[in-house]
């Protein structure tokens, strides 16, 4: 058994394709392929689900996986502890909901890149539910999620929450919503509205907002990022978690801003997990601590 055996069971459950594995590593995919077909006989275990659209890890393989893990993690803290200061350090992995905020996202991981030169950083966004099976089974390093105020936070996980805001209502600031003191459900109803779709938290929080009620028009979009262009570009108003408006570019060039809403005391935190594990690299250590730091930094500015 070779340690590069083990990286490549890793690459292709983190990436899901053989072929993107291969691409990844620089190796051809029979070869890549083969490599692993090895480890398998070497086992006595089918490692991969090996399909048409793709290869994902086996059930099998998933029991297997923590160890796989544990091992890489090992050899990491081996060639940190003999300060071996020019390997190149494995990506880190963050996933994060696209409700995340940019003004936290984007110092941290420049921070990081000024500190760790030769580690990869590779942000993904996702679905909450994507984002925890990711950490599960090793395709996330770090995941930033949204939970809403009296949300139980998932098991397995070892939870920090970096801030704590408020749904707030992002507007161009020509909208007549902008001239309001405070945004209530009905005005809502009134114009057309961009929601976040199925299985984010905003889409459960707006759906409890309006009551079940539907808005005169309404368009549907895949995270934040999507809906703050989509009310800059005039197409409608969003709500959103205030940490992800505040200082974002679009709300300092004046293209969107924020109004309350009435009446509203619910609470948003964003929250960064990482899976129970007894080894976690050095890399990944940092970047936390770094999230952990600038947050507390964003929050005393806030």
């Amino acid at each position: 058994m070779r340690i590069e055996q083990l990286e490549y069971i890793a690459a292709v459950t983190r990436l899901g394709s053989l072929r993107r594995a291969a691409e990844e590593l620089h190796l051809s995919q029979p070869a890549l392929s083969e490599t692993v077909r090895n480890l398998e006989r070497e086992l006595g275990v089918d490692l991969l689900e090996r399909r048409r659209t793709g290869a994902r890890i086996s059930d099998e393989g998933a029991e297997l996986l923590p160890h796989i893990m544990s091992v890489l993690d090992a050899v990491d803290r081996l060639r940190d502890a003999a300060g071996d200061q020019h390997r190149i350090s494995r990506m880190v992995r963050l996933g994060t909901v696209n409700t995340a905020t940019v003004p936290l996202l984007i110092p941290t991981v420049r921070e990081f890149r000024a500190s760790h030169p030769v580690t990869q950083v590779e942000v993904v966004g996702a679905q909450q539910a994507d984002i925890h099976r990711g950490l599960l089974e090793g395709a996330f390093d770090l995941g930033m999620v949204n939970h809403l105020q009296g949300d139980d936070m998932p098991p397995g996980f070892e939870s920090t929450e970096l801030l704590r805001g408020r749904p707030v209502v992002c507007v161009r600031p020509d909208s007549p919503l902008a001239a309001l003191e405070a945004v209530d459900a009905d005005s809502l109803l009134a114009g057309p509205l961009v929601v976040m779709r199925s299985g984010y938290v905003m889409h459960r929080f707006v759906h409890r907002l309006l009551g079940g009620r539907t808005p005169a028009f309404s368009y549907s979009t895949d995270g934040a990022e999507m809906g703050k262009l989509m009310v800059a570009e005039g197409l409608g108003a969003t709500v959103l978690p205030d940490f992800s408006v505040v200082g974002d570019p679009l709300e300092r060039r004046g293209a969107i801003t924020v109004r309350p809403l009435a009446g509203d005391t619910t609470e948003v935190l964003l929250v960064l997990l990482r899976r129970h594990s007894g080894a976690v690299p050095r890399a990944v250590r940092d970047l936390h601590e770094l999230f952990v730091r600038n947050a507390a930094a964003y929050e005393a500015a806030s």
